[in-house]
């Protein structure tokens, strides 16, 4: 008869790295699922041991000593009678779990993931990497859904299984910051803090389904590729953006200045003038352009003539000028009478006339 004396841990497996493991018996691997009644049970402390029968699991153990009788394993004792005295063995096995906090579990991406910048929609490769926390809060669910034909699970193997769902969750959430809340790839950074938080919500249902509990998530950098030519052609639009903004013009602006600067070193100053209408009106931005080359044009041709002021209007008169023949106001400068046609000066020498005159004070034109 084979009556397993102590059923406990193995000392030579690293806690750190075993989240479960099916007692073997060192001495008579065999036997290992050959229990006696008064069969000593040891449970350490941050772990929990199961009772399995025909693929059942039974009683849960915590931490301490049991002995194995009808008065402590009562769902097993449902299925087999124990013998007393300990001279009948029984078929169970035994798994222990290790409830212990992992908090240096290691994620990151592959492979880069194709987004677009919210900005300039140019594509770009983003990677994430960071590690999160977990441990075992429900021993059945773990082990039930784990373990299958294997002696033990690792904290590796359990990282394996997660891997694709990790990456998956982190994925969109990055793609939700970068194109839903427009935030540029080089700031996202600043908001890692608030991802993480994040993370570990979206994950905690689909670890809940195995037994498992998230206690942290951290993202520990999210980052491109510097030598792609999408963050090559968006580190250039940026610094072309920047440029701009502190010389304070736009991009169509710009583009303007460009082609009358063009204009002017290829063509000469008469072609840089119609350049820049031309250009200015195709944009909607015809009277800018066209002033802003109009100035242009007196820099470069000095010699052209300045433009005649502009005829005054009625609302220029000089106040308490007034028309010699039908005393109606009068504009200043004007040579006639807009009411009655009379005239106002000289037509030779351009002085004012004296009303009633028939020649001219200053000249001596007959009027």
């Amino acid at each position: 008869m084979a009556i397993v004396q102590i059923v406990q841990w193995d000392n030579s497996l690293n806690s750190n790295e075993i989240l479960a493991w099916r007692y073997v018996d060192r001495k008579n691997p065999s036997k290992s699922d050959e229990l006696g009644n008064w069969t000593q049970l040891v449970v350490r402390e941050t772990q929990e041991a199961i009772l399995f029968k025909d693929g059942q699991a039974l009683d849960l153990f915590g931490a301490g000593r049991h002995t194995l009788s009808t008065n402590n394993i009562p769902m097993l004792g449902r299925l087999i009678n124990l013998a007393t005295g300990g001279e009948s063995a029984f078929k169970a096995g035994v798994w222990f779990v290790n409830k212990v906090s992992i908090l240096d579990v290691k994620w990151g991406t592959q492979n880069p993931i194709l987004l677009r910048d919210p900005e300039y929609q140019i594509p770009i490769y983003v990677r994430a990497f960071g590690q999160f926390g977990m441990r075992v809060n429900d021993s059945r669910q773990f082990v039930l859904k784990l373990s299958g034909n294997k002696s033990s699970i690792t904290r590796d193997e359990v990282a394996e299984y997660f891997k694709g769902l990790i990456l998956s969750r982190m994925g969109d959430m990055i793609a939700t910051y970068i194109a839903k809340k427009k935030v540029n790839i080089f700031e996202i950074n600043a908001y890692l803090e608030d991802m993480s938080n994040e993370a570990v919500e979206r994950i905690r249902p689909e670890f809940a389904l195995y037994g498992i509990e998230p206690l942290n998530f951290y993202f520990g950098s999210v980052n491109v590729i510097d030598d792609d030519e999408g963050i090559k052609k968006l580190k250039s639009a940026m610094a072309e953006r920047a440029s701009m903004n502190v010389m304070g013009y736009n991009y169509q602006q710009k583009r303007s200045f460009d082609v009358m600067e063009s204009a002017a070193k290829n063509e000469g100053g008469s072609s840089l003038l119609g350049a820049g209408v031309g250009l200015g009106a195709g944009m909607g931005m015809g009277g800018a352009i066209g002033q802003m080359a109009s100035q242009m044009g007196q820099y470069i041709n000095p010699q052209a003539p300045n433009p005649q002021p502009s005829a005054p209007s009625v609302n220029q008169a000089a106040q308490g000028q007034k028309c010699p023949s039908c005393g109606q106001p009068v504009v200043s400068g004007a040579k006639f009478c807009m009411n009655c046609g009379a005239r106002l000066v000289c037509p030779g020498c351009g002085n004012a006339l004296i009303p009633g005159a028939k020649f001219c004070p200053n000249c001596g034109k007959q009027i």
